[in-house]
C-alpha cells in the first residue's frame, strides 16, 4: 500500500512540475509572439507621413546703390510671381524604440520633428536696372532667401503643422491600441502613456 502511494506522490510531483514547465514555456512563447507582433506594427507605422499645401505670393523687390553720394542713385526692382508646394513630414523610419519584455513595456526612446520641404516656382515680371546697378546672382539669391523666409512664416501660421502632427497621433495611437489590447504599457520620456490625450502632450 505504501508503494502505491509514494508512487502516485511521485507520479503528482512529476505532473507539477510538468505543468509549471509548460506553463513558463507557453509564458514565453506568448510574450515572443506579443514582441514580433508589437514590431511588426511599428515597422508598418515606419513611414512618411506627410501633409501638403499650396501657396502663392507676390513679391516687389527693389535695391538702390549711391554711385556719386545720395545725389545719384542707380536702381533695379523686380515683380516676382511665387508658386510654392509645401510638403510636411514625420519620418517615422527614424523612430527609436526598446521592447522590454519583463515588465511588458513599450518605450519610444525617439519621435522625430517634422520636416518642412519648400518647392517654390518663381516668375519673374518687370525686371529693370540701371547700367551700372544691373541683375546679378546675388540679387537672385537674395529674393530666394526673402522668398523662402516669408514662405516658412506663412507655413507656420497655416494649418498645416497642426495637420501633420494629428496624422502623426493616428499612427502613434495604433501603437497605444495595440499595445493595452495586450496588457502592455506605452513609454515616452519616461512617462507612460495611459490616453490619447496624454500622446498629445508628448508628440513632437
Amino acid at each position: 500500500m505504501k508503494k502505491v502511494l509514494i508512487a502516485i506522490i511521485i507520479i503528482l510531483i512529476g505532473f507539477i512540475i510538468f505543468r509549471s514547465c509548460s506553463d513558463g514555456k507557453n509564458e514565453n512563447f506568448i510574450l515572443q509572439e506579443n514582441s514580433m507582433l508589437i514590431q511588426q506594427q511599428i515597422e508598418n507605422v515606419s513611414k512618411l507621413i506627410v501633409t501638403e499645401g499650396h501657396f502663392a505670393e507676390v513679391y516687389n523687390y527693389k535695391d538702390s546703390k549711391e554711385l556719386f553720394g545720395p545725389l545719384l542713385t542707380a536702381e533695379k526692382k523686380a515683380l516676382v510671381v511665387v508658386n510654392a508646394d509645401v510638403t510636411i513630414a514625420y519620418d517615422l523610419s527614424k523612430l527609436t524604440f526598446k521592447l522590454d519584455e519583463e515588465s511588458k513595456t513599450l518605450y519610444l526612446e525617439y519621435i522625430p520633428e517634422p520636416e518642412i520641404s519648400l518647392n517654390p516656382d518663381f516668375e519673374y515680371y518687370d525686371v529693370t536696372a540701371d547700367y551700372l546697378n544691373p541683375f546679378d546672382a546675388g540679387d537672385y539669391n537674395a529674393i530666394k532667401h526673402n522668398v523662402k523666409s516669408s514662405l516658412l512664416q506663412k507655413v507656420e501660421a497655416s494649418s498645416l503643422k497642426s495637420n501633420a502632427k494629428n496624422r502623426l497621433l493616428s499612427e502613434l495611437q495604433k501603437l497605444l491600441i495595440l499595445t493595452h489590447s495586450m496588457g502592455w504599457k506605452l513609454s515616452y520620456n519616461s512617462q507612460t502613456v495611459n490616453d490619447f490625450n496624454e500622446l498629445k502632450v508628448f508628440a513632437p
